[in-house]
């Protein structure tokens, strides 16, 4: 199975799959020479026991039926590797690749204003995403900042901004976000929703966090917006479920429409029967009882349900996904190559790399990339030190 993303929903299907079928072999594409997706560039550094889930994807990759091909995107370009490439090595592909693409409210002004940021872009440079290194923020132009949405990153954000500097110096946000926060003039945070605060996605550990910042102070909510008897609503509205705020969306990978997997563009998902398998019917999927599942085509996590959910939702959506995956497998459902295919996986699509002078990234590479990051960290008294750049990552290997 070639696995499309490194995040949580790539790692915990391939856990599950590889726990399942015995002998189930799982090369894993990631577009950057390391590996954890949201795990590393999207959960708030303040959250170190957020990441704990590291420890069992470490446990995978240590797997000899596991490969890690890092630093390999999948894509049209010269320096891609075409997707249509990897179909004649593999039973099975999973499209796992979550959310690479901002969403917008499409207002005047939105994306040429200064001083205006996504939270995908915003929230990536704070934690070290090669892509958004060069942000530069400019946090100095008032004492006050608004977030639109009311999901946890648009919390994480506002917590970003108004927390001590000096405890997020421990943590391993970037050296970058610390001297722009030392800098940052904003004193007021504005978190707007288009709802109440019934309605909010975030959730009450993050709204505690927040109520625990020394020398923060908040607005009230308008009693009007809240009900009177709130020991009537049920619990999950009680408590504010745990949602993350919609400020990203997924896109189609180059290649989907030669090889005719669909794609919802208004929804930012691949089709699929909610259980995982890609679908062959776009228009009106939801909804359509004649869409069918193509064969050896599956999906988990964001780019399977949309861009909500956190590690655990992300986990129980994964482990569905890989339980279509075995039941398929078990049942002799038609899967990629029915004629059989060359069974090299990575060991058959590593020439045409290599004719593109792509440049793999092994799980042993990573683990020296981790060590050098680490050892930065320690020479500033913080758990690690993260590589903005990818020149940077790979100049550890040379």
């Amino acid at each position: 199975m070639a696995v499309i993303g490194s995040g949580p929903a790539g790692f915990y299907t391939s856990y599950k799959v590889m726990s399942k079928i015995e002998d189930a072999v799982v090369d894993m594409y990631e577009h950057l020479p390391v590996p954890f997706g949201l795990v590393r560039f999207g959960v708030a550094p303040d959250h170190p026991d957020v990441k704990n889930c590291q420890d069992k994807f470490q446990e995978v990759a240590e797997s000899p039926r596991f490969n890690f091909v890092g630093n390999i995107a999948i894509g049209n370009s010269d320096s891609e590797l075409p997707l249509q490439s990897l179909l004649p090595h593999y039973d099975a592909i999973l499209f796992a690749y979550g959310a690479s693409k901002d969403r917008t409210l499409n207002i005047p002004g939105e994306g040429t204003l200064k001083g205006i940021y996504s939270a995908r872009a915003f929230v990536g440079w704070y934690n070290g995403l090669p892509e958004y290194a060069g942000l530069a923020p400019d946090l100095s132009l008032g004492e006050e900042a608004v977030v639109i949405g009311q999901g946890n990153v648009a919390l994480d954000v506002a917590r970003i901004l108004l927390e001590d500097v000096n405890v997020l110096r421990k943590t391993d946000i970037t050296d970058e976000a610390i001297q722009t926060l030392e800098k940052s003039k904003v004193k007021r945070v504005n978190v707007v929703g288009r709802r109440g605060p019934l309605q909010a996605a975030f959730s009450i550990k993050e709204v505690r966090e927040l109520v625990r910042l020394p020398n923060v102070a908040f607005h009230p909510v308008d009693a009007t917006l809240i009900p009177k008897d709130l020991k009537s609503l049920d619990r999950p509205p009680r408590r504010i479920m745990e949602v993350l705020l919609k400020g990203y969306k997924s896109e189609a990978l180059p290649g989907f429409d030669t090889l005719n997997i669909p794609f919802d563009n208004t929804k930012g998902v691949i089709p699929n029967d909610f259980l995982g398998r890609v679908v062959d019917n776009q228009k009106d999927w939801l909804q359509s009882a004649t869409a069918t599942p193509m064969p050896g085509m599956y999906c988990a996590g964001w780019v399977k349900r949309g861009p909500t959910g956190v590690i655990a939702s992300t986990m129980d959506d994964a482990f569905s996904t890989a339980s279509s995956i075995v039941m398929d497998w078990k049942e002799n459902k038609p899967f990629l190559n029915p004629d059989g295919n060359t069974g090299l996986g990575w060991e058959g699509v590593k020439a045409g790399a290599a004719e593109r002078n792509l440049r793999r990234i092994s799980w042993e590479d990573w683990k020296r990339i981790d060590a050098a990051e680490k050892e930065n960290g320690r020479k500033v008294g913080k758990e690690r030190e993260k590589f903005t750049s990818i020149s940077k990552m790979l100049a550890v290997l040379d």
